[in-house]
């Protein structure tokens, strides 16, 4: 069973054994929560098929998606307008959760840029000895300071608002597993190849023909 709440005060722990003391910083240079919380949407908000994608950045099947999948998906059907993603965090593990609240941190508007670094950079910080510290290096690339990485995890509402919508995902759909989609509410199941997800969004078109 997947456990959710636990993964909050283990982020505090994270903190704590890297050395990081828990009071609030005096500033940082991440974005407000309001912010960091937007829905993150791709494509035409009219497109008549919308896929949601559950993902944890620390899962390599995800990684794949992205780097395989995702580029002919966008070229093809997000581009063209018939297609539009959401992009929702799933994260499976203390690590995936905090690169999660990192990308968050960044904002809307660099969120994907971070997304992209951290799936390519998957096995540097999610198999580390150090998990933090290289996240903080990886951060470095997307514009973010290791005092910026340090507030973002302390926010306990953004913790929240991850693990929330994940329980809602899990109860409502049955999600526990990433990477996941609903594509127009059909639960698909697995990083699968461009040649099987393409037939089900043309069969997802053809239902709204």
């Amino acid at each position: 069973m997947v456990r959710y709440l636990p993964l909050g005060s283990i982020i505090a722990v994270l903190l704590y054994v890297s050395g990081v003391a828990l009071k609030s910083s005096a500033s940082a240079d991440i974005a407000k929560l309001d912010d960091a919380i937007k829905p993150i949407i791709i494509g035409r908000v009219d497109a008549p098929v919308t896929i949601v994608e559950y993902a944890s950045l620390g899962c390599s099947h995800c990684a794949k998606f992205h780097t395989e999948t995702y580029p002919k998906l966008k070229k093809e059907y997000i581009e063209t307008g018939k297609v539009k993603l959401l992009f929702r965090d799933f994260p499976l593990g203390t690590p995936a959760l905090a690169a999660s609240m990192i990308a968050r941190c960044a904002g809307p508007s660099r969120y994907l840029g971070f997304v992209n670094i951290f799936f390519r950079s998957q096995k540097d910080w999610s198999q580390a000895n150090d998990p933090l510290g290289a996240l903080k290096k990886v951060a470095r690339f997307g514009g973010l300071s290791g005092d910026d990485v340090d507030q973002c995890l302390r926010q306990q509402k953004l913790i929240d608002h991850l693990q929330e919508i994940a329980r809602k995902a899990n109860s409502k759909h049955g999600i526990n597993s990433t990477p996941s989609f609903l594509i127009n509410d059909k639960k698909i199941s697995g990083a699968l190849e461009y040649k099987e997800f393409r037939a089900l969004i043309e069969k997802a078109l053809e239902l709204r023909e």
